[in-house]
């Protein structure tokens, strides 16, 4: 049973990689502490929530290049190995496991499209996911 339900997290991330479904909650976990919306505890004047912070230039270095990992630094610091460079740094105890990785590689190649917080999101139907369980399920 426990597999069957940290298998959503064993799966490959979806096709389309939307901000607020896949991304945000990593950048919740590993990176708003110290990129979010705490001013006084922001570093380096970077919040990755917002697309103006997170894609602008910095004397040079742009946190999320839309569709460019190579000038993406955030992709860089997060492959990096040297501890001084590496995000999120060690003394956080955080760690980007390699499917949050994808994650992130995937939203950067597919323009790396940002969403206001989801209650700030104009409602949109949605269909519901399919399922294997018997129609009896949660009638």
């Amino acid at each position: 049973m426990a597999l069957y339900i940290a298998a959503p997290a064993l799966a490959a991330p979806p096709a389309t990689i939307e901000f607020n479904r896949d991304v945000r909650p990593i950048l919740s976990d590993k990176c708003f502490a110290c990129h979010g919306l705490d001013a006084k505890k922001r570093k380096a004047d970077l919040r990755l929530d917002m697309a103006a912070s997170a894609t602008a230039d910095r004397k040079g270095v742009r946190a999320v290049v839309p569709g460019d990992l190579t000038k993406s630094a955030l992709w860089a610091r997060v492959n990096e190995t040297d501890p001084d460079e590496i995000m999120p740094p060690p003394e956080t105890h955080k760690t980007l496991s390699a499917a949050e990785k994808e994650v992130l590689k995937k939203w950067i190649e597919q323009g790396a499209k940002f969403q206001l917080h989801w209650s700030f999101e104009p409602v949109r139907k949605v269909e519901p996911p399919k399922t294997s369980f018997p129609t009896w399920i949660g009638s």
